[in-house]
């Protein structure tokens, strides 16, 4: 089984306070991994330092090649969803994910719209973004972060703000995609979540990671 991430004696700090200290984690092509951990014990930072939107101050961060891009240190191929979107307020969603994938032009409308709604949006909708709901644009993020196709998903609470019915849509989404091969990396405050979708669960507590 291939290594996608690979984490070794990593530590961060924040004004001299580490959140994590000598975490050694390694993610498995093709499994779904939970992040378990109360508020505060860094579960949202380690998502950042794998996807190189943190650099470590300590310790080493490797990510397999087929996922590198010459002149840009943020993997390609990593679907994340960990701070809150910042979507244009005044375009619609189709029109918000069309001109992100208009960055890289590897897909085209029809894609964008099987992936909203493969969330649950309608991509006709008129309504502007700024008049969505907060579990609207939770769905929005989670379409960019499954439009192209990436192989390796990191998400940071992704049911938060979503409803019953919502959840459940989601969480099916997360298993055929896993299915298709797909790796799965997430943090969620909600057990039923873990239980439903983790493959392995790791704890982080005391700033390292514990099997759960």
């Amino acid at each position: 089984m291939t290594c996608l991430v690979r984490m070794m004696g990593v530590t961060k700090r924040f004004r001299g306070n580490a959140v994590l200290d000598g975490v050694d984690l390694e993610v498995m092509q093709g499994e779904r991994l939970a992040i378990n951990g109360p508020n505060g014990s860094g579960k949202s930072v380690l998502l950042r330092l794998m996807c190189r939107m943190l650099l470590p101050d300590s310790g080493t961060i490797s990510i397999d090649s087929r996922y590198q891009s010459p002149g840009t240190s943020f993997p390609q191929g990593f679907g994340i969803i960990i701070d809150r979107p910042g979507f244009q307020s005044l375009r619609t969603g189709l029109e918000n994910l069309r001109d992100l994938a208009n960055i890289r032009r590897r897909i085209g409308l029809d894609k964008i719209k099987q992936a909203m709604e493969d969330v649950g949006l309608d991509p006709g909708l008129p309504q502007r973004v700024g008049q969505y709901s907060l579990g609207m644009k939770q769905k929005l993020g989670l379409a960019q972060a499954i439009m192209e196709d990436q192989q390796l998903l990191l998400l940071d609470e992704p049911f938060n703000a979503l409803d019953e019915a919502s959840v459940s849509r989601v969480r099916q989404l997360l298993l055929r995609l896993s299915a298709e091969g797909r790796t799965i990396v997430f943090c969620s405050h909600n057990s039923d979540d873990v239980t439903e979708l983790a493959t392995r669960t790791l704890t982080l507590r005391d700033r390292r990671l514990h099997t759960a």
